[in-house]
């Protein structure tokens, strides 16, 4: 096993293409990393710079205590597992274990026992005379890891290895893959753009963006606190709910801002609010789907006794019911979308009548997360309550500016 460390790693491809940007991280030993982001963040790049598939422009590589810029493949002990599996169709599973060990020389008897034990730990005894073909996509899979596991290497890479599967044997691989991880106490570089499995798997998961390294955290951390606005709209299944808004003033520990067409008056700690101060007047309000709650509907008194809650008043305009819970796309509306806390009665038609008004010709939209089953319809009103202290505000540049508050009131 192996720890791996990049130190202000840089990858620029022929023609000037950047790939990774001065990124520095550390993997301890066992560790299971999730690298996380869009299409052409880098994520796929930063592996095959450790499988050393692709080689370091600048910075520094280690993998254990070797630096390892300038180690051939064969040279490093790490084992890789692609997205389509690269089995040879012609080999058994047997056949397909078999090979790796054989191109290291081993003797028989070491490589059987080898592939017996991998085998019994990925459930494939029962199909090692099989050839891929006649295997499901999980069995596929299996074989691919069991590949990489006969090899003991220090280090398994995985790009994306789960995205090949229908929905319910990714939850089947992915349970599968953390236990083994736990057994194993292997380190694993992950790389997914699925927010589930990073949020599920990852002892940490680090997130990237045009080839730079954004955050890296433990899941809950990183969902609770993200770093910038983009991290807080990307992670999460649904996303936060962002919200354009302006700073209308700032009291004595509480912070005014229009938004939406109306206002929302926040409390704030003493340092979130010389952050406003200093990031000037332009602000993004994020708030994440489950903290919004219908107040007609029984479930909206997580504000204490009502009187310090934000009310948000919108129209419905698509529904998704789930079961246990209820995803309802809404959208705001721009006359009467929000009424300030410790104002009971007071709605934002009050306040636009004082000035405000909306920020946009459109009318944001927001998806709230609604325990249980609810019969909503499509155009209907609703009123969605939130407590000001699970809203998030970030600056006019994306960065975060109720990081390490946890939230506009400082609560966690």
């Amino acid at each position: 096993m192996a720890a791996i460390a990049f130190e202000h790693v840089e990858k620029v491809y022929a023609g000037g293409t950047r790939a990774i940007t001065d990124l520095t991280l550390d993997v301890p030993d066992g560790e299971l990393l999730v690298l996380v982001g869009p299409s052409g963040c880098g994520k796929s790049t930063l592996l095959r710079l450790v499988a050393g598939l692709e080689s370091v422009t600048s910075g520094t590589l280690r993998i254990g205590d070797r630096v390892a810029n300038d180690l051939g493949p064969r040279e490093r002990n790490v084992a890789m597992v692609f997205q389509d599996y690269a089995l040879y169709p012609h080999k058994s599973v047997r056949g397909n274990l078999d090979f790796p060990l054989r191109m290291r020389g081993l003797p028989r008897d070491e490589r059987e026992k080898r592939i017996a034990w991998a085998a019994a730990v990925l459930d494939l005894a029962a199909v090692l005379d099989r050839l891929p073909r006649q295997l499901s996509g999980g069995q596929q899979q299996r074989v691919a890891m069991g590949r990489a596991l006969v090899r003991e290497p220090a280090v398994f890479l995985l790009d994306e290895p789960l995205s090949n599967l229908d929905a319910k044997l990714r939850v089947e691989v992915r349970a599968e893959i953390a236990e083994l991880q736990r057994r194993m106490a292997t380190t694993m570089l992950y790389v997914t753009h699925d927010q589930t499995e990073a949020m599920t798997l990852g002892h940490r998961v680090a997130v990237m963006k045009g080839g730079r390294l954004l955050q890296v955290a433990p899941p809950r951390e990183l969902y609770e606190s993200p770093v910038d606005a983009f991290v807080a709209g990307f992670i999460g299944n649904p996303p936060m709910n962002l919200l354009p808004a302006t700073v209308a003033r700032i009291e004595d520990r509480r912070v005014v801002l229009r938004a939406a067409g109306g206002v929302l008056e926040l409390p704030s700690s003493a340092p979130v609010t010389r952050r406003i101060r200093a990031a000037g007047g332009a602000l993004t309000v994020g708030i994440r789907p489950e903290a919004l709650r219908d107040a007609d509907g029984g479930d909206g008194g997580q504000g204490g006794d009502g009187g310090d809650r934000v009310l948000l008043r919108a129209r419905v305009e698509h529904v998704e019911w789930l079961g246990h819970e209820t995803l309802a796309h809404v959208r705001l509306d721009p006359d009467d979308a929000a009424r300030p806390p410790g104002t009971p009665g007071a709605s934002v038609s009050d306040a636009a009548t004082a000035g405000a008004a909306a920020d946009a010709d459109t009318p944001p939209r927001l998806v709230a997360r609604l325990p249980g089953l609810r019969q909503l319809e499509r155009g209907s009103a609703i009123v969605l309550a939130v407590d000001p202290g699970a809203l998030h505000l970030f600056a006019s540049d994306g960065r975060a500016l109720t990081a390490g508050d946890g939230a506009a009131s400082g609560g966690a």
